[in-house]
């Protein structure tokens, strides 16, 4: 229902219903809506999460791993497309949580601040632009169906690379390297 329409308006009994649950299961579980979503919110988080992690192990270089995030976030959207509903409804990148891309952005610019990939003044708002970056990647998925997502993460992360420090012509390397395959 989440995934569908983002509406949290409706009842326990019809969120139960279409679980397939009584409505005393539901109860034994969350104590309210807000609870259950939230948590359906954070298992999507950290689905999507490890699945940038499982395409990204073993890559070293902080710039490749946050533009291959970005644009891997554009192709699970296409194999993914409800986690991407359920995410785009809940708060996708939020800075503050511990789920989804926020820690891994982070633990990402850190490293390539410390390693000097980056030129990064105020790492709050670098990471608030990368947020609101893929939130517009993916509202751009959801509403223009023939925009060429994977073309437009492509270059989204070249110009990201580019705010970040790295020189144009490196910016654009990183962001057109091969992205790892899938396990």
């Amino acid at each position: 229902m989440l995934a569908e329409s983002g509406d949290t308006g409706a009842s326990i009994r019809a969120i139960a219903e279409r679980a397939g649950v009584g409505f005393g299961s539901f109860c034994n579980h969350f104590t309210c809506k807000p609870d259950l979503f939230a948590a359906a919110v954070a298992d999507a988080l950290e689905e999507y999460g490890q699945a940038i992690d499982a395409r990204l192990h073993g890559v070293a270089d902080p710039a490749e791993r946050l533009a291959g995030g970005l644009r891997l976030s554009a192709r699970l959207a296409d194999s993914h497309s409800e986690i991407m509903r359920i995410l785009r409804h809940g708060e996708l990148g939020r800075i503050g949580t511990g789920h989804g891309l926020a820690p891994r952005a982070r633990r990402d610019m850190e490293q390539g601040m410390m390693s000097g990939r980056f030129a990064v003044v105020d790492p709050v708002i670098a990471l608030t632009v990368l947020n609101g970056s893929l939130m517009g990647l993916l509202e751009l998925w959801f509403n223009r169906a023939e925009a060429d997502i994977h073309d437009a993460a492509d270059t989204m992360a070249r110009m990201l690379l580019h705010v970040l420090g790295l020189p144009p012509d490196e910016a654009c390397e990183v962001a057109r390297r091969p992205l790892p395959a899938a396990a």
